[in-house]
């Protein structure tokens, strides 16, 4: 897995307890949180598929 997508994973596990303890404190702030969850997922998908895609565009050409 590439090394971005495994920060944005780390990202997201962080913005997501982020989030939770925020809520539980009463504090709108967690809409900030979940906000930078959703990007950073989003991040870790595009990161994943393209290497995912590099690997297939790889072993075709090769083939």
């Amino acid at each position: 897995m590439p090394r971005l997508a495994l920060y944005a994973i780390a990202v997201c596990v962080l913005a997501a307890v982020a989030a939770v303890v925020s809520f539980a404190q009463g504090s709108w702030l967690g809409i900030v949180w979940i906000l930078l969850l959703g990007v950073s997922s989003n991040i870790a998908w595009y990161y994943v598929r393209k290497a995912k895609n590099d690997r297939a565009a790889k072993e075709s050409g090769q083939g």
